[in-house]
């Protein structure tokens, strides 16, 4: 598995030149907010469709 530093230089050289310090941290953001997704996938912390429907249902009472 990559490093932190260089799984960021990875997503900064794939940026294109004219991009803008605001798009690379929005890209960054992303790439962080996936991998933190699937390490809560691997360990088992999901919820079910069901448990989203009902969670979603008592927010509109």
């Amino acid at each position: 598995m990559a490093s932190a530093k260089e799984t960021m230089s990875d997503i900064i050289a794939r940026q294109p030149e004219d991009s803008s310090y605001d798009e690379i941290l929005r890209e960054l953001a992303f790439a962080r907010m996936v991998q933190r997704g699937l390490e809560d996938s691997d360990a088992g912390r999901t919820l079910s469709d069901e448990d989203i429907k009902e969670k979603l249902e008592s927010w509109r009472k």
